[in-house]
C-alpha cells in the first residue's frame, strides 16, 4: 500500500498532468498542492518525470478497475449486456465537468514517439481496455471477438476525441447508435438476447 503522502503526490500529479499537460507541470505546483517540501518529495520519487509516470500508471490501473465495475453495474451479469453498457462508461467520463479529452490520447499526442515512457503507458492503457472488451465479446459468443473489440474501441476513441473537440453533447448518442449496429452485426439482431 502506498503511503498517504505518496498517494497524495500521485493524485495531485495526475490532476496537474491532466489539467496542464505533461511537459507544462512544474514540480513546485505539485508540492504546493500536496503541501510538502522538496526534501519530503525526494523520499518518494527521484524526479518529476518519475512521479508523473507513476501517476499515469496508477491512474491506468484505477481506470481499468472503474471501467470494469461500471460496465458490470450498468450491463448486469450478461457479457452481451456489458457490451451494450460500454458507452455508459464512455459517457460517464465525457460528462464529467472536468473532461477535456482522454488523458491517454492527450499524453500520446504530447509524446508521439513510440519508445517514450509516457507513450508506452498510453498504449498499455488502450490495450488493457481492448482486452476487457475482447473478453466480453468472447464470453458473449462473438465469432470474432478481436474484430468486435477493435471496432468498439475505435468507436469509443472516436467518441472521446469528438466530444472533446466539438463539445457536441450528442456525440455519445451517435456513438451508441453505431455501437448497436456493430454489436448486432457480430452477435445477431438481439445481441444474444439483449435488446439494444
Amino acid at each position: 500500500m502506498p503511503s498517504d503522502t505518496r498517494q497524495r503526490l500521485l493524485e495531485a500529479a495526475f490532476q496537474r498532468l491532466y489539467d496542464d499537460g505533461f511537459r507544462n507541470v512544474a514540480i513546485d505546483q505539485i508540492l504546493a498542492d500536496v503541501g510538502i517540501s522538496k526534501t519530503a518529495f525526494y523520499k518518494h520519487f527521484e524526479s518529476k518525470d518519475d512521479l508523473l509516470l507513476a501517476a499515469l500508471e496508477h491512474y491506468q490501473r484505477h481506470l481499468e478497475d472503474e471501467f470494469r465495475t461500471l460496465v458490470r453495474l450498468r450491463g448486469g451479469d450478461s457479457p452481451s449486456g456489458q457490451l451494450w453498457a460500454l458507452f455508459d462508461a464512455v459517457q460517464n467520463i465525457t460528462d464529467s465537468e472536468r473532461f477535456h479529452g482522454c488523458v491517454f490520447v492527450n499524453v500520446a499526442i504530447e509524446y508521439p514517439l513510440p519508445h517514450e515512457p509516457a507513450h508506452v503507458i498510453a498504449v498499455k492503457s488502450k490495450a488493457s481496455i481492448q482486452r476487457i472488451v475482447e473478453d466480453l465479446a468472447r464470453q458473449a459468443g462473438a465469432p470474432n471477438p478481436l474484430a468486435l473489440a477493435e471496432e468498439l474501441c475505435l468507436l469509443m476513441e472516436g467518441a472521446y476525441v469528438t466530444r472533446h473537440v466539438s463539445s457536441n453533447p450528442q456525440t455519445i448518442a451517435i456513438a451508441r447508435r453505431l455501437a448497436e449496429r456493430t454489436i448486432a452485426a457480430h452477435l445477431g439482431a438481439n445481441g444474444n438476447g439483449v435488446v439494444g
